[in-house]
């Protein structure tokens, strides 16, 4: 066979991601509190970089040009271009953006909400518990309040509770409702405000917003969304199937057992003192405020992103919040007696480079501002029904339907809805939650809730017999491929594949062999 050599001249083309353009696309998915600690350390290390002065808002009446200053009244110019058509109007005209292709002995107060005093009580001379208050934290439509909640989860929690609501929950409109009541939790993970008011907000039957919670009363830690003390401790037995008749009377008399009338109690649940003994060491063992067992600083308030406001003749007004926008400018004067003094190369590049950095930073804040509002235009006027009629009009929608519209790439619209909220006459939701349910990954990766399931089936099967994984060590696994998962979860999925548990498969097998 004969070898040879030869030239070839062969044209390609490929992507190169810029340290520009990967600096875009990381502002792009951030939130705007981790937006806020970004510019102010770009402020710190840029010296032609400045703080503009706070400006009132203004509408005008387009776009600006490429801007040497980004400030709040920048919202206020994309706003006045994306108004909502009202019923019969054409669809408004779209311009081109940025696309890149341990328990607490602290109980809450007794009871049925009672509010105030404090007492303590015990069994057999054991440890007392101190009676305390909390109340609810769901949004109220107060303009003074400008727009904010407090977020009455602590943050980690917030992330397990939203991940059960987007695996464990089918539809589009029971997700929806679902995000909603996590946010309306107090800081014990109590759901104090009334049903009916909820569903109101909502928009949806207060029977559906019931099934709705009864399902997340089963999330991960025990006794969440419970509406009071008593339900919460009962949510607790009932998971370690210890809500007999007897215990059940005893939570009936929650205020007995603070007043430590024993010889009462013992009279109305029907047992003797060493029964009611058991009983009380049992309620001891149970956590009366879940939430407080997750870390986390205090509430932090919800800020949104977007606001939508209803005009007087039926449209919809989709702007930005001014009080989230970086206000930054690039200082031209101290940029000009700097580079007079430039007396070296090394001097002169490195005014150039801070010069370039400053303006690009101008440039990508004023992209990503006019992202969101074109994301979220296009979200608001999708769902129309559902800001104008309830949750029961919400409509199935995934990231290609936005982005569809819009000329942009799905990447695009994932990184845009995520940690970015929205604020309407039906209280505040994050943008993500209006699209179909997906499991969150490392690195932004979605996963298919039904392909999770498949596989957890995948890994049991595989098992050896002298390792038997546990729900744990599932967990595990799955995290070391990028899926992010609870245990409970696990737990609920490998129930749900008629999968015994760890303990029961290692017996079998253990038979197995035996044979």
């Amino acid at each position: 066979m004969a070898v040879s050599q030869r030239l070839e001249l062969r044209q390609s083309q490929s992507l190169v991601m810029t340290p520009q353009l990967q600096q875009a696309i990381r502002l792009l998915q951030l939130s705007n509190l981790e937006l806020a600690d970004y510019v102010e350390r770009e402020l710190e290390q840029n010296p032609l970089l400045d703080r503009a002065d706070p400006e009132p808002s203004g509408f005008a009446d387009e776009m600006p040009p490429e801007p040497d200053a980004f400030r709040p009244q920048d919202s206020a110019d994309y706003a006045s271009a994306d108004r909502l058509p009202a019923a019969g109007e054409s669809p408004l005209d779209r311009t081109e953006v940025y696309d890149d292709n341990s328990p607490s002995d602290d109980w809450p107060a007794g009871g049925e909400g009672s509010e105030g005093g404090s007492d303590s009580w015990g069994a057999g001379g054991e440890g007392a518990f101190n009676w305390g208050s909390g109340r609810g934290g769901r949004f109220e439509d107060d303009e003074d309040a400008g727009f904010e909640q407090r977020l009455a989860d602590r943050p980690r929690l917030r992330d397990l509770l939203l991940e059960q609501v987007q695996m464990d929950l089918e539809t589009p409109a029971d997700r929806l409702i679902g995000a909603y009541l996590v946010d309306c939790l107090d800081e014990a993970g109590y759901l104090s405000a009334p049903l009916d008011e909820l569903a109101g907000q909502l928009g949806c039957g207060e029977a559906e917003l019931t099934r709705v919670l009864a399902r997340l009363q089963r999330f991960e830690p025990t006794g969440v969304f419970a509406r009071d003390l008593k339900e919460c401790l009962a949510l607790q037995l009932a998971e370690r199937n210890r809500l007999d008749p007897l215990m059940a009377r005893l939570l009936d008399n929650l205020p007995l057992v603070a007043e430590r009338d024993y010889a009462k109690l013992r009279r109305v649940v029907g047992c003797d003192a060493e029964d009611l003994s058991d009983m009380l060491s049992e309620l001891r063992r149970l956590d009366p405020r879940p939430a407080l067992t997750y870390e986390g600083g205090a509430a932090e308030p919800i800020v949104p992103d977007v606001l939508l406001r209803a005009r007087p003749d039926g449209s919809w007004l989709v702007e930005l919040n001014a009080d989230t926008l970086p206000r930054v400018l690039v200082d031209q004067g101290t940029y000009a007696r700097v580079v007079r003094h430039c007396r070296t190369r090394q001097d002169k590049d490195y005014v150039s480079e801070q010069l370039q950095a400053a303006n690009w930073l101008v440039k990508a804040l004023h992209q990503r501002a006019g992202t969101i509002l074109k994301v979220a235009t296009e979200l608001v006027r999708q769902q129309d029904a559902f800001f104008r009629k309830g949750v029961r009009h919400l409509k199935p929608m995934t990231l290609k339907d936005i982005a569809e519209e819009i000329g942009m790439h799905e990447s695009t619209v994932s990184r845009v809805t995520s940690n970015k909220f929205l604020a309407t006459p039906r209280g505040t939701y994050e943008l993500k939650y209006f699209f179909s349910a997906a499991l969150g990954g490392a690195g932004g990766e979605e996963h298919a809730a039904e392909a999770v399931r498949d596989r957890i089936k995948t890994l049991i099967a595989a098992e050896a017999p002298q390792a038997v994984l546990s729900d744990d060590a599932i967990v595990d696994k799955l995290k070391a491929e990028g899926i992010e998962i609870a245990r409970r979860t696990v737990a609920k999925y490998r129930e749900a594949l008629n999968i015994p548990s760890s303990v029961q498969r290692r017996r079998e097998k253990a038979l197995a062999l035996a044979r």
